[in-house]
């Protein structure tokens, strides 16, 4: 049945209204996204072709979705826009924010009293919240031993916005070495061709903490 032979208060936005979200079905939901059709092709075609691919793989990517006939730029923008927030604050809900460099330090606490020096790198979507963390190198830092590469390949596969990196001084010093410099500049330059932003290396103690900053003031 078309959207245009339903009942007004039957139609989903009206009955999402009325009832809550919990009374529709998936297909009704996603037609309440999608809102309207075109003179070619009905909203309920449209939201049977995106329920198609929701039951293939359960992930939309824009590739997919503008194969489907009837849905535009703009609809497939707004679609895949509301499947990432769902994905970030109701599906994934325990997933840190790291909004700032306080918040990092309470992820390195595993490495504040090592007796080796460990480089670590932070993961970060676009909504700064935590991916993954991942242990680079173990040893003294040198800009050979942490290349941009072996920074970069998980953060890339992670598909992150941002990195945050960081080590632990066991000397319990917070002077950065020129080591610890040198490693800065590499990973942020890097970071700018790969579109990914370095944020912040973070420098930690057993107590304390200092930031050789990469640039930018804050995480917004």
């Amino acid at each position: 049945m078309k959207m245009s032979d339903k009942r007004k208060d039957n139609r989903p936005r009206e009955k999402l209204i009325a009832k809550g979200p919990a009374a529709l079905s998936d297909l009704e939901l996603l037609q309440a996204l999608i809102g309207s059709g075109n003179a070619q092709v009905d909203v309920t075609a449209i939201a049977k072709n995106v329920h198609k691919i929701l039951q293939h793989d359960r992930t939309l990517t824009a590739d997919a979705l503008q194969q489907v006939k009837g849905l535009g730029p703009a609809k497939v923008t707004e679609l895949l826009a509301s499947f990432e927030l769902s994905k970030l604050y109701i599906l994934e809900p325990d997933r840190p924010v790291i909004d700032s460099p306080e918040k990092a330090v309470e992820q390195l606490a595993n490495i504040r009293d090592k007796k080796q020096e460990y480089f670590v790198c932070i993961t970060l979507d676009g909504a700064n919240r935590l991916i993954a963390k991942r242990t680079i190198s173990i040893g003294t830092l040198t800009s050979s031993l942490v290349h941009p590469r072996e920074v970069f390949a998980d953060a890339i596969t992670d598909r992150a916005a941002s990195v945050i990196i960081a080590h632990n001084h066991p000397s319990s010093s917070l002077d950065p070495s020129n080591a610890d410099t040198e490693v800065t500049r590499r990973l942020m330059d890097a970071g700018k061709l790969l579109g990914i932003t370095l944020l912040d290396h973070i420098i930690v103690t057993k107590t304390v903490f200092a930031i050789i900053n990469a640039g930018r003031d804050d995480y917004e």
